[in-house]
């Protein structure tokens, strides 16, 4: 029998692996708007060569140097680059400012008051950073992140596995793969798409899942909310003070796992995009006030095309030169890619903002991927966490990507407007006599909307809305 060893062996393979200035740019197109400025400061610390544009500033023209030497050519075309780069991004700034200009004095105020504000750590980038530990491929990465983006503010997961794989294009066995994995992240209970999938997650990871406690969470969560101990006790064959004792047992857990990212100071959204009505027609409108004016610094140029600069420094500036021009480019990028997206959604959801959101239609961000010539998982990197200012209000950029339904005359609705009929339903009922789930259906099918019961009754949690037998008598 062969006996085991230890040793070294080489073993050469295929590995795709993200470049650093990749990294950065994905990184730039998945943050908002605040948290942009703090990267590029960060970098502008990091990076002496790059500086930021004044407002008032003038274009200073580059004069090429007849001296260098032949092995500077290709830094010279950089610089010429560089120099187109950098008119271009004052006359993107000079086309799409939409903020108000500020004097010198007000400017340092509200600068002052930017820096001021404190930026905890989310719930999403306190997963993201677990995930980032996990060591996944890349295609699983990119699924990690598509769950974590629909991860809501309570730690739930907001859109349903079948929903996530018909607007992604993901295999659902993927993502419920990849769901399973997020799910075992901090905090406990996370990613789970109900409260009794949530408390079952912690019952496992404390060592009961196969107890009272998880019996009752199981089947009996309803009667456990109204304290029917003795049904639960009959239904379990069990003792009550058995069903009591698990019921102080899930009283610890959890119900609502993200709560504890959740600011105590009021959350101020800025909008990455505002839309206008004008002339009739919408108008998409990039915010880049929050965004600093950066630019290469003239100082260095000058250095580089100086023959007296040592060799070393010149490479030292070399690297950093094209690190700004990255960066550049990747703002400019990561807002053109908002821009494209933006601007297809509001070409899509017309309606919705002339009627509202009982006139929000379908949309998939494989659609809009398809159109703008990006990948459905940029789609999903661009819009997470941005919001969109309306004539109809200010939105998360995603709430406008939902699967959706075929009415009776053919046309498509998206599944909130279905909630939204479901809530209407319910305010309308009468209180003596709630409408049954089996009802709804009726009642929907002769508004043209066909929709099964266990669809009703997932819609009707996501509401918060309880069943009939729990509504009975409630006055609205």
């Amino acid at each position: 029998m062969a006996q085991p060893y230890i040793g070294l062996a080489q073993q050469q393979r295929m590995q795709m692996m993200l470049a650093p200035q990749l990294r950065q740019s994905l990184e730039l197109l998945q943050v908002p708007l605040l948290e942009l400025r703090t990267l590029v400061r960060q970098e502008m610390e990091q990076n002496p060569t790059i500086e930021e544009q004044p407002q008032e500033v003038e274009q200073l023209e580059i004069e090429p140097s007849a001296n260098d030497v032949a092995e500077e050519v290709g830094i010279k075309d950089e610089f010429e680059k560089l120099a187109r780069l950098d008119e271009e991004w004052r006359d993107y700034f000079n086309q799409n400012q939409t903020g108000p200009r500020y004097s010198s004095e007000e400017a340092a105020r509200r600068q002052f008051f930017l820096d001021s504000l404190s930026q905890p750590v989310s719930l999403q980038q306190h997963l993201m950073n677990q995930l980032a530990l996990a060591g996944l491929p890349e295609s699983d990465a990119q699924i990690g992140e598509l769950l974590i983006g629909s991860i809501n503010e309570e730690g739930y997961l907001s859109s349903s596995i079948e929903e996530l794989a018909a607007t992604t294009g993901f295999p659902a066995a993927d993502l419920e793969r990849m769901l399973a994995l997020v799910q075992e992240f901090d905090p406990i209970g996370v990613g789970a798409r109900d409260l009794s999938e949530c408390l079952l997650i912690q019952l496992r990871r404390l060592g009961k899942g196969d107890s009272l406690a998880a019996d009752i969470v199981r089947g009996h969560l309803a009667d456990l909310g109204a304290r029917r101990f003795a049904e639960i006790a009959r239904a379990l064959k069990c003792e009550v003070e058995a069903v009591q004792d698990a019921a102080r047992l899930i009283a610890t857990l959890e119900p609502k796992p993200g709560r504890i990212f959740e600011a105590d100071a009021t959350a101020y959204v800025t909008p990455e995009v505002v839309v206008q009505k004008v002339d009739g027609e919408y108008v998409v409108i990039l915010n880049n006030d929050q965004i600093p004016r950066i630019h290469i610094s003239d100082h260095y140029r000058q250095l580089m095309n100086d023959e007296r600069t040592a060799d070393e420094v010149k490479s030292y500036i070399r690297d950093k030169v094209r690190a700004g021009l990255f960066l550049i480019k990747s703002i400019n990028q990561r807002q053109q890619t908002i821009y494209n997206i933006a601007r297809e959604i509001v070409a899509v959801q017309r309606d919705f903002l002339d009627h509202g959101v009982t006139h929000l239609r379908p949309l998939t961000m494989a659609q809009v991927a398809q159109i703008v010539g990006i990948h459905e998982t940029t789609v999903s990197r661009a819009i997470a966490n941005k919001y969109m200012q309306t004539p109809r209000g200010t939105y998360e950029m995603k709430y406008f990507f939902t699967p959706g339904y075929v009415t009776a005359d053919g046309q498509s609705v998206s599944n909130k407007t279905i909630k939204d009929a479901i809530a209407k339903l319910v305010e309308e009922e009468d209180p003596a006599h709630p409408l049954s789930d089996q009802e709804m259906v009726k009642r929907l099918s002769e508004q043209g909307f066909t929709i099964a019961r266990r669809t009703i009754a997932k819609y009707r949690d996501e509401l918060k809305i309880l069943p009939s037998h729990l509504r009975k008598g409630f006055q609205r």
